[in-house]
């Protein structure tokens, strides 16, 4: 059972990531699926996909809870039927959850890769990374910034909101491990606390609403 990592990020919420090495026979055994996520499992072409889609139930488990605990709104975003939050992630072959019992929470994971060079300037202004040593931190700092801004999207789950024109994400340094970011949208304006870390040329960024907003 490779858990991969388990971050307590403060007293009420913590990120499980998984390490996805087992052949899909083995992730789905002992796991009880609900007649709508059967179905959702059933229609996955991609075996990586399937993978996955246990391997965030095994996640799951590791914090107590099993499918039946867990719905989706029309929007797509999981929630939990004892209140608390979560968000789920995947990439290749990690996935992750983050859960709390107090924030409103987002994560993402993502293979760093310089395909995000060329679609940067869709989320991002361009100017702020000029400074940047090479193009390896380049990439960096720009899959951290994309990985903030999808964990503030799952967050916030509104249609409409743009990468580019409603989330800020405050300039930041790699030791930081963490930064904030603003969403201005309709009027509204919320603040987010983000958090960061790299491990085998992945990403996983999350995200909790700050308190007050």
């Amino acid at each position: 059972m490779p858990l991969y990592k388990t971050i307590p990020i403060s007293p009420t919420t913590s990120v499980y990531v998984w390490k996805v090495t087992e052949p899909e026979d083995e992730l789905s055994k002992g796991i009880e699926l609900t007649p709508h996520c059967q179905k959702r499992i059933e229609g996955m072409k991609s075996e990586l996909h399937r993978k996955a889609f246990w391997s965030i139930r095994h996640l799951m488990a590791e914090a107590g809870y099993v499918d039946n605990d867990m719905f989706y709104d029309d929007f797509g975003k999981p929630h939990l039927h004892d209140g608390n939050h979560i968000s789920i992630t995947h990439s290749r072959n990690f996935t992750g959850i983050i859960l709390s019992k107090t924030d409103e929470v987002g994560i993402d994971i993502e293979m760093q890769r310089e395909k995000i060079l060329r679609i940067a300037h869709k989320f991002t202004p361009l100017e702020e990374y000029r400074t940047l040593a090479n193009t390896e931190a380049i990439i960096r700092k720009l899959t951290i910034v994309w990985g903030a801004k999808e964990s503030l999207y799952k967050i916030y789950a509104e249609q409409g909101l743009s990468f580019l024109r409603h989330i800020d994400v405050m300039d930041f340094a790699f030791d930081d491990k963490r930064t904030v970011a603003k969403i201005a949208y309709k009027g509204k304006k919320s603040h987010y606390g983000i958090e960061f870390l790299e491990f085998e040329g992945f990403t996983c960024v999350f995200a909790h609403k700050m308190m007050g907003n």
